[in-house]
């Protein structure tokens, strides 16, 4: 029985040499590929699964690093990095571009049929690559709405899909409207999913002890927004032999 393999991939963006994990799929053929964006905390081993869940489904799939490899545990450190990222597209735009160069080199990778997802922060980094026009057939985020330059949306030529929880503070009311606005006006194909009752992070499960106000997880929308996102992905990017 043939097994997916997995790999750590370095290479550089931003000034920084980024941590990455690419999975590929069992067989041989190019493969439909999927750049996977993490948390504002970091690349860690819940991601690293979901490629590799991903990879068992058939897909390429990277894991990409936007801070050098570090994982930050201490929420103010975090924000201190992520807030200043999330206000730069253009330094998004280049990190997401440099996943996406890797991906494409990959010789498994099928390079008509690459999508992008993410969370939180590289969540905002995959919807940043749409706006910058990157060729993507489905963008995928979860808590990183972030509203993008005026007009830039329009440059985005995939569906996009947004999830968000109905609790989360950060991503509150006022940034699910305006994003909802800003992909309607550009006339972008999009969904946006509330999930009722769930707070910031509500797809990540608990990695330490550490208690943060408005975050939490939320096994039940955590395992739906999965879903959804894989719905995404099928009706894309399609997995063919």
């Amino acid at each position: 029985m043939t097994t997916i393999t997995t790999r750590t991939v370095r290479y550089p963006a931003d000034g920084l040499t980024m941590v990455g994990h690419l999975a590929l799929p069992a067989g041989e053929g190019c493969r439909p590929a999927v750049l996977v964006g993490p948390e504002g905390t970091g690349l860690n081993d819940v991601l690293r699964r979901r490629a590799d869940a991903l990879a068992e489904l058939g897909y390429v799939a990277l894991a990409f690093d936007f801070n050098g490899g570090r994982w930050f545990t201490d929420p103010q450190e975090m924000l201190a990095y992520a807030l200043p990222l999330l206000a730069d597209p253009d330094r998004m735009r280049d990190i997401g571009r440099a996943a996406l160069d890797v991906v494409r080199a990959e010789p498994r990778t099928d390079p008509d049929r690459i999508a992008a997802i993410g969370y939180g922060t590289g969540g905002a980094i995959a919807v940043e690559l749409g706006r910058a026009g990157a060729d993507l057939r489905a963008i995928g985020t979860v808590n990183g709405l972030i509203t993008g330059r005026p007009g830039e949306a329009a440059h985005i030529r995939c569906p996009v899909w947004a999830g968000v929880g109905s609790e989360d503070p950060i991503m509150s009311p006022e940034h699910r409207e305006a994003f909802a606005a800003e992909m309607q006006a550009a006339g972008v194909d999009w969904r946006l999913v509330v999930y009722g009752g769930a707070l910031h992070a509500f797809h990540h499960p608990p990695v330490d002890q550490a208690v943060r106000p408005g975050v939490g997880h939320h096994p039940l929308h955590a395992q739906r927004a999965w879903r959804d996102i894989l719905d995404l992905l099928a009706e894309c990017v399609p997995v063919t032999e």
